[in-house]
């Protein structure tokens, strides 16, 4: 498993656009390199909702999937030298209001997976408010 931590989150008007970082460091040593081979996922989570998948990007960038909803306006990429995985998104909508959560999981393949129990590793969450 790896420890994760995001931020980046805050209060946007609709339409605006906010860039969430989620930072990843290995727990226990491990023959490969930190950062790599994990496929890195966000989720979110609105109140009284249960918490459903956002996107999720292979460990090289190879791949990436995306909820229908956010198609066109949040991109999902990587930076393995630094460990980091990234969401940048547009065009902001009330109903992106959420908390949103970082997850990781081992994975040398590009196939890539919106079920929570595909990974085994979760952040603490950074909130997204989008006022109308």
């Amino acid at each position: 498993q790896v420890q994760l931590a995001e931020s980046g989150g805050g209060l946007v008007q609709a339409g605006g656009s906010l860039r969430l970082s989620c930072v990843a460091s290995r727990l226990t040593s491990s023959r490969y390199a930190m950062g790599n081979y994990y496929a890195m996922g966000w989720f979110r989570q609105a109140p009284g909702k249960e918490r459903e998948f956002v996107a999720a990007i292979s460990w090289n960038g190879g791949s990436t999937l995306y909820l229908d909803s956010v198609k066109g306006r949040f991109t999902i990429s990587r930076d393995n030298a630094k460990n980091t995985v990234y969401l940048q998104m547009a065009s902001l909508k009330p109903e992106d209001t959420a908390v949103y959560f970082c997850a990781a999981v081992l994975s040398g393949i590009q196939s890539l997976s919106p079920r929570r129990s595909a990974y085994d590793s979760w952040g603490q969450g950074t909130q997204v408010t989008v006022s109308s």
